[in-house]
């Protein structure tokens, strides 16, 4: 049977429908970069936390589906410092790892691989120009940090993307995100300017990211088979 890589995260993975376009979560486009027989099983959803993923049955969903050989991405963070929202908050010391710990203890129990990826980055800049180091708070760091102590698999998403919108800058890193005119698009008809979601060109350049680092780690080393090479990832349609 082929293996699967289950995505479990928030709205910058997830998966929008034709009311949100031309929105995009990079889970979207992650099999343009990772081939067959590899199944991609993108479970991520819209504004959940990792209090919320599991509160409404979310991790419960893809423990049952989970088989030996299979693998699950797992990002979150953006939701989490939400301290308005007591149904998603988690303090990034204490609750938010040990939600990470009982994700990682789950998938590894089913003789899975977690794969704890930091929160891509928010565009967001500082007064020199630079990606703000504090775009999604204390979580990437509380997420490195964890991968640490389990000896868990880190993908640093979150540093990815801030050297990819560093090298883009301030303003052409904008077309990563969903910044749109008034009357350009139905879905949006008096614009919008949203620098925590993706346009679609965006998603795409994620998925490469993490595509890519799944390809470096060592840790993955059996998932490397199923990463399309770099000299095709131009040809690609999006």
């Amino acid at each position: 049977m082929a293996p699967k890589l289950f995505i479990a995260g928030d709205s910058t993975a997830a998966a929008k429908d034709p009311s949100q376009k031309p929105m995009a979560g990079w889970g979207e486009y992650l099999g343009r970069f990772l081939k067959p027989p590899l199944v991609i099983d993108n479970r991520a959803v819209n504004g959940r936390s990792t209090k919320s993923f599991l509160d409404e049955g979310r991790w419960a969903a893809i423990e049952q589906d989970l088989r030996a050989g299979d693998a699950v991405l797992i990002q979150f963070g953006h939701n989490d410092e939400k301290k308005e929202d007591p149904l998603r908050y988690t303090d990034p010391d204490t609750e938010y790892r040990s939600n990470l710990r009982h994700f990682i203890e789950s998938t590894r129990d089913r003789g899975a691989t977690p794969v704890l990826l930091t929160s891509v980055s928010r565009r967001r800049f500082t007064a020199d120009g630079l990606p703000d180091p504090l775009a999604v708070g204390p979580y990437p760091a509380a997420m490195r940090e964890v991968a640490a102590a389990t000896g868990t698999p880190l993908l640093d998403i979150f540093a990815a993307s801030q050297l990819l919108y560093r090298d883009l800058g301030p303003e052409a890193s904008t077309t990563l995100f969903l910044h749109l005119p008034a009357n350009q698009h139905p879905n949006y008809p008096e614009g919008v300017a949203d620098d925590t979601h993706f346009s679609e060109e965006g998603a795409r350049q994620i998925a490469k990211l993490v595509a890519d680092a799944i390809a470096c780690s060592d840790s993955l080393s059996s998932f490397h088979r199923y990463c399309v090479g770099l000299d095709r990832v131009g040809d690609l349609e999006v």
